[in-house]
């Protein structure tokens, strides 16, 4: 004998998603199976070659100035004049130098278009101005 509040003719009006739930999970685990093996979809042969070194990077020339506005051309201080001369010393040892300009955030922004200037004047191209963050 159970009690019951409700009629056994009454209508459930709450859907059943347990079915549509098994559904998704297994639709998931199909789709975790196959994903791999659709990025290898053509298969190569590829040749076999001896180890290559990579390129040698060198290292850029460093051009400073400080907050007093003196020149610096790695860590050797020179004159604002001497600086265009030394940089193209530098280019004509290699021609595809990288300089890289270092200036004291309370330096004189003159004193960084005059290094700036200097290095164009040079010819070297490749030019990279060092900030913090």
């Amino acid at each position: 004998m159970s009690f019951s509040t409700q009629d056994s003719d009454e209508v459930l009006s709450e859907m059943n998603v347990t079915p549509l739930v098994d559904v998704m999970l297994v639709l998931l685990v199909v789709f975790i199976v196959t994903a791999p093996l659709m990025t290898n979809a053509i298969k190569v042969n590829l040749p076999k070659t001896d180890a290559v070194a990579p390129a040698e990077k060198k290292d850029p020339v460093v051009v400073s100035v400080d907050q007093d506005g003196r020149f610096y051309l790695a860590k050797t201080e020179l004159a604002p004049e001497s600086l265009e001369a030394s940089l193209k010393e530098v280019k004509a040892k290699d021609a595809d130098v990288r300089v890289q300009l270092q200036a004291d955030a309370a330096v004189n922004y003159g004193q960084v278009a005059k290094a700036m200037a200097s290095i164009e004047r040079s010819g070297i191209s490749k030019i990279s101005v060092m900030t913090t963050h």
